[in-house]
């Protein structure tokens, strides 16, 4: 609720370097976004079609079953291991993460920002996700615990291990920011950001293939004729793949899930453009200015993957993609989200084709607002293609 100064996301100055260079080189060494975690995103990604093969191409709420395997990609890499869909622990845990999601960038979380020492006192929702965010933070302390009573007998082996030997190793340093506070709001943010953004996105994307099949039929047509009968994939394959890799694209600019981007705080006076923005003061980015910009793409309020293709059917780079940010606090796990997203989306694609149930004519397009834009609720039909059964 208010902007925690521990952690990675939201922190300044002296913990925020040392936090964020111990999540690089964490995620460096587990090999996250390389070939040391695709075998993980794998069996996520067939988990989940399994999942959607048990509705029987009948409609169904993809919402859960995604954002389970997008949160246990987020367990595996800090706990080093995933959980059942069955455990009820996990199941509360998120329950408490969408509860938060739901709540940030509404009334009331803005009423709270602006007069915390009143809605404190006050019944309500911020309630909920005061009891939501200790239920994280809670969560994190078990799995921290579990990992000091075993720090010895293996190497590191996931973010928590790497984190807790920089601790010991710092344990003289006076200067050191690295504490179990920090360690616990640092696995806050990782699921936070890296739940919303892949699972919110992936749901995106299966409404948009139900709701325009003459692109999933390209999406389709590409796969068989570059990748035939494979059944393994990996994020290599989206340089083979340039239609499907624009396609993916296309989703994470047409559809940006948040509203705006991370806070951020001027270090010094800055003059921009002629406006004055003083030292200090807090400054909300606007990366949709970006990714709808009518300057940067042809049809910026529709969803075209041509905006990602060369005349020859290439794929092309656009400098003004920037859904992670930009910068030196550029998104952490950019890396991880790509290889997530374009593993996950040819998975699916490979196995099913994304239908309209009967007697729904379009999937609704417009976002819920809030500080995350997720799609409303719907259900849509995964119809197994012929060439997977």
């Amino acid at each position: 609720m208010r902007w925690p100064v521990t952690g990675m996301i939201l922190s300044n100055g002296h913990t925020w370097k040392q936090q964020r260079k111990c999540g690089i080189v964490a995620m460096r060494k587990l090999g996250l976004g390389n070939k040391g975690l695709e075998h993980q995103i794998q069996q996520e990604a067939q988990q989940l079609i399994e999942t959607f093969a048990s509705s029987k191409g009948q409609p169904f709420d993809p919402s859960i079953p995604i954002t389970i395997s997008v949160s246990n990609m987020i367990c595996d890499a800090t706990f080093g291991h995933s959980f059942s869909v069955e455990d009820k622990e996990f199941l509360k845990l998120m329950e408490a993460i969408d509860y938060m999601l739901q709540f940030t960038g509404s009334i009331g979380h803005g009423l709270y920002e602006v007069f915390p020492w009143l809605m404190e006192r006050l019944p309500g929702p911020q309630k909920k996700v005061l009891l939501s965010i200790e239920a994280v933070h809670s969560f994190a302390k078990k799995e921290i615990e579990k990992h000091k009573e075993h720090q010895a007998a293996h190497e590191p082996q996931d973010f928590i291990d790497f984190y807790l030997c920089q601790m010991k190793k710092s344990k003289n340093d006076p200067n050191s920011t690295y504490s179990e506070d920090n360690l616990t709001q640092c696995i806050f943010d990782l699921f936070i950001a890296g739940t919303a953004t892949i699972s919110f996105t992936l749901q995106w994307a299966l409404l948009f293939m139900a709701n325009h099949p003459d692109i999933q039929e390209k999406v389709h047509k590409e796969m068989e004729e570059v990748l035939g009968s494979s059944q393994s994939f990996t994020y290599q394959d989206r340089k083979r793949l340039p239609y499907t890799n624009a396609v993916v694209h296309e989703i994470q600019r047409s559809q940006y899930i948040l509203l705006f981007g991370l806070p951020r705080q001027t270090t010094k006076d800055v003059n921009m453009m002629g406006f004055v923005i003083p030292k200090e003061t807090i400054v909300l980015p606007d990366l949709r200015s970006v990714l709808l910009d009518p300057k940067q793409w042809e049809t910026p309020e529709a969803f075209n993957p041509n905006h990602f293709l060369d005349k020859d059917g290439s794929f092309l780079e656009k400098e003004a993609f920037l859904p992670f940010g930009t910068g030196a606090r550029v998104c952490l796990g950019q890396q991880m989200a790509k290889n997530e997203l374009f593993i996950f989306f040819i998975n699916l694609l490979n196995s099913f084709t994304f239908q309209l149930p009967e007697g729904v004519k379009q999937l609704n397009e417009e976002p819920i607002l809030g500080a995350t834009l997720p799609p409303q609720p719907y259900k849509l039909c995964a119809v197994p293609r012929c060439s997977t059964s």
